[in-house]
Formats: C-alpha cells, structure tokens, sequence
C-alpha cells in the first residue's frame, strides 16, 4: 500500500476497474460511503456545507451529503457551475440527491459546523482565484474544520504544489493509494490527516501500473535489510569509514561515525588529519581514530582494507581544495561512498568534475544528502526547473549518477534509474544542527553492512526519524543515535 499514484495512473486505475466490470457509479458510491464514514466516526452531528465542483470530485460530494442526510444530517450542496453542466458519473449523482442544490458563493457556508471539499480532485491544473479563492481564504480564516476528497482543493496532486490558494483541511481522504502531493510540501500540511479509502480497486490492477515512487516506509525496505547472522563477527557486519575535517570542526563527523556505529555497521572508523587525531581520540572510545597526512595517504588507507564497506566524507570537512582532493582520492578507492555537507558544497564550481568521477565507480554505489541550500549549489539549473522536488531529486540523480536524498520534512529519496521514494516520518524536531550528519552515518552504516544503496538510504531515512519522533522535544543531534537500538528492536519485532 505504499505505491504513490500520479492523478494519470489513478485515471487508469480507474479506467482497467471499469473495464474489469466494476461500475463508475459503484466506485463513486464506495468512495461517498468511505468519506460519510468518517465523518459519522469523527464529527458530532451538526450542520454540513458540502461544495461540489464539476466533476467526478463533485459527484463523490453529492454522495456524500445523500448519506449525511440520510442519517438526519443537516446539509447544504453547493455547486461550482450549472448542475445541467454535469456529466456521467457525477450527473447521476447529482440526480440521486434530492435536495437543493445553491450555487457557490460567498454564503455557501454560512453557520456550518463542518465543511466537505469535494470541488477538485489531485488532477487540478490551473490556479484558483476570484471568488472561489476568495471563499477558500475566508473558510481557512474561520478555523472551520474541512474534510477534503481526494486532496485540498487548490493542492496540486503531482507536486504539492499550492495553485493559487488551497485548503487547509482536518482529514483528507484518497482512494486507492496515496498521490504524491500528499507527501510533498507544502501540500503535506494542507492535507491534514491522510486516510486511504479501499473503493473497489485490487492490488493487481495497482501492480499493473508500473509505479516508480513510493511512500518511504518499512514496506519499501525490509526485504533488503541487515541481519546479523549466527556466524557473525565485527567486520562481516560491516566496516564504515568517516573522513574527518580539522581540528576545528571534527564533531560533525563523530556524529555521522555514531549514526554508522549505532546502526549495526561492525567497525567504525575516523580517518583524521594530523591536527585532528588528537581531538578525535579524546572524544571516541568504540570508534577508532587512524590519521592521514594528505588525499594520497587516505587512498592508501582506503586501498589497503578490502574489508571497508562504505565511507562518508563531508560532515566539517571545510569546501577548499583540500576537501575536493580528499574526495577524490575516496572515490579513486572504488568504494561505496555517502558525499554530505562540504563534499557537495566544495564542488558548486565545478559539479561536473564531481559527476564524472562518480561515473568511474562502476559498480560502487554513491549516495549524495543535500538539504535544499547545498541541493541548489550543486544542481543549479535543475534547482530552477518547474517542477516538484520529487521530479529534482530524479533529474539530479540523473544527472550526477548518484543516489539523491533531497533532504527537508518532504525528504525524496531518487536513484539515476528512477525510482523514488518520499519520506513522511520526519517529525519538526529534526531541524537541529547536526542531525544530517547523523544520517549519513547512518546510511553508510546500513551500506557497509551490504545494503543496497537505494534501499539503505530509503532505510537511513525512515530510521532517522523513527529515532527522532521517539525522543521528542528537546531533541539534539547526540540523542538520534542513541535511539537508534529501540528503532532496530522495533524493526525486529515486527
């Protein structure tokens, strides 16, 4: 269930369930009887303003309120346009509904203590404005509760986008599957609480569809996840490298070492230089600290342990040529590799340089984490590009032939092929320095230990605000990894 539909598969979905036999009037009556239903669950009785737009949206509205009123509801229909304009589905609807229908305006709501947004559903293509904009704001103003079909009218369904003005809804209600502007910003926190409604539509026809995104979720993830074995010993449990900066700003990288220590990697190791050695070695006691005099002697370092599963470069490493050359000599080593922070940041002059050494790895997976100033640096023209940040993600992982996490509360997690995943776990606390950092210890944690690298960054994410809703306010960098064991044991369990 955690496929993420475009508003077009969600038409075929709908189209391959109506050739398969099952009526559109069935369909829209199961989805007016899913959204009566939680209404009937959730709201004392009290008056209901039910505005319908001119499609199929509208049409689940009018099944809405012939259900509301037939449990003695008060309810009031409005109507974006003429009710002789309606077609199919939704004029049957509206012809099965037997009480008034008033026109959309200003007074559509008055007194209501409830309002049902069946006007647009997530394939809405231009932007709201007159009067109906106009309604929109004066209903988010009032605080009266929403309940909206499908997603907030004024949300765009591909990209969360807001067109011109939208909602702010209590519950939304999707059918099928969730769409991506449920979990894209800003439309996630438009939407509410999202509930997925069962209409009628079999996972077969869902299978058929060839979905490339997903809701990033234990789902996605557990088949490919670490468990250590009978025979297992620190090194077959994975050997994770962090490359420090200077003396002055090693404790981002002691952050992403027990992100990697703390998520089952084996071995951990802070590879310092000469004036960081020292710092590092008060501060570490699990975690081993090796120096290194220059990008040289860090490629000899990384060539000469065949037990190394995965490094992370970047956390405090500083943006000058010392970094750039540090990089480089990682990804020389022909190891699986998590570029973050002053690894990303250090090549915004020159990205291609940065690009085509990841194209030399070969087999050797690379995952980047930008958050969305460096994600800008870096990819500056796609950053521009018309489109969502989950479309971004897809072009930058096209682009560099990295994984993407395009970090922020609707993180995208994109691999060069396409395939995607969006996070929604993440709770505000996360905003907090230090945090990424965190992360990608934690992802190349989860590499070292043999995890596809899609799947580990899918997983990293997930854990890391699993972590972070577990501690609550209050929360700090240093405590993710600390509750990172009652993640795993909760992973285990289930």
């Amino acid at each position: 269930m955690n496929e993420l539909l475009t508003a077009e598969q969600m038409y075929e979905a709908d189209r391959r369930a109506i050739a398969g036999g099952i009526a559109g009037v069935e369909l829209m009556e199961n989805a007016g009887q899913a959204i009566a239903d939680q209404i009937f669950d959730n709201y004392a009785k009290g008056k209901v303003a039910v505005l319908c737009g001119p499609g199929n949206n509208g049409g689940d509205g009018f099944v809405v309120a012939r259900l509301l009123k037939q449990q003695d509801w008060p309810v009031i229909v409005s109507l974006l346009g003429d009710l002789s304009a309606l077609k199919g589905d939704a004029a049957i609807m509206a012809q099965r509904w037997d009480g008034p229908v008033e026109r959309l305006g200003r007074d559509s709501v008055q007194d209501a203590d409830l309002i049902v947004d069946a006007i647009f559903g997530a394939g809405l293509t231009r932007d709201i404005d007159g009067e109906l904009a106009a309604l929109i704001a004066r209903i988010n103003k009032a605080g009266v509760p929403v309940v909206a079909v499908d997603v907030p009218s004024g949300v765009d369904g591909l990209s969360g986008a807001v067109r011109g003005v939208a909602f702010q809804a209590q519950r939304t209600i999707t059918f099928c599957r969730k769409k991506t502007g449920h979990l894209l910003m800003p439309g996630r926190g438009l939407c509410g609480e999202v509930l997925v409604a069962d209409i009628g539509i079999s996972g077969e026809i869902v299978d058929g569809l060839t979905i490339r995104q997903f809701e990033n979720s234990p789902e996605l993830w557990r088949a490919h996840f670490p468990h250590p074995a009978i025979d297992s010993h620190k090194y077959s449990r994975g050997a994770t490298v962090v490359v420090s900066g200077p003396a002055r700003q090693t404790g981002a990288a002691r952050l992403a070492a027990r992100g990697a220590l703390r998520a089952g990697s084996g071995v951990v190791t802070v590879l310092s230089p000469p004036s960081a050695v020292m710092v590092n070695a008060c501060h570490l006691t699990a975690i081993m600290v090796r120096g290194f005099k220059d990008a040289q002697a860090l490629n000899n370092l990384l060539n000469a342990d065949t037990r190394i599963g995965a490094v992370v470069i970047g956390p405090g490493a500083g943006t000058g040529n010392t970094t750039r050359n540090n990089v480089r000599s990682v990804l020389d080593a022909g190891v699986h590799t998590v570029l973050d922070a002053d690894a990303l940041t250090g090549f915004e002059q020159q990205p291609d340089a940065l690009f085509d050494a990841i194209a030399e790895q070969g087999d050797r997976k690379v995952v980047m984490t930008p958050h969305e100033g460096e994600f800008r640096r870096l990819f500056a023209e796609i950053s521009t590009l018309p489109v969502s940040r989950l479309e971004q993600a897809r072009e930058a992982a096209k682009a560099s032939g990295a994984i993407i996490v395009y970090k922020g509360m609707d993180t995208v997690i994109a691999a060069p092929d396409g395939i995607a995943a969006i996070n929604s776990n993440a709770p505000l606390t996360l905003a907090t320095a230090g945090s990424g950092d965190v992360l990608s210890g934690i992802i190349a944690g989860l590499m070292a230990q043999a995890m596809p690298a899609f799947y580990a960054s899918c997983a990293g994410v997930w854990m890391h605000g699993a972590a972070a809703a577990l501690f609550g306010p209050g929360l700090i960098a240093e405590d993710i990894p600390e509750l990172l064991p009652k993640v795993l044991q909760q992973l285990e369990q289930t």
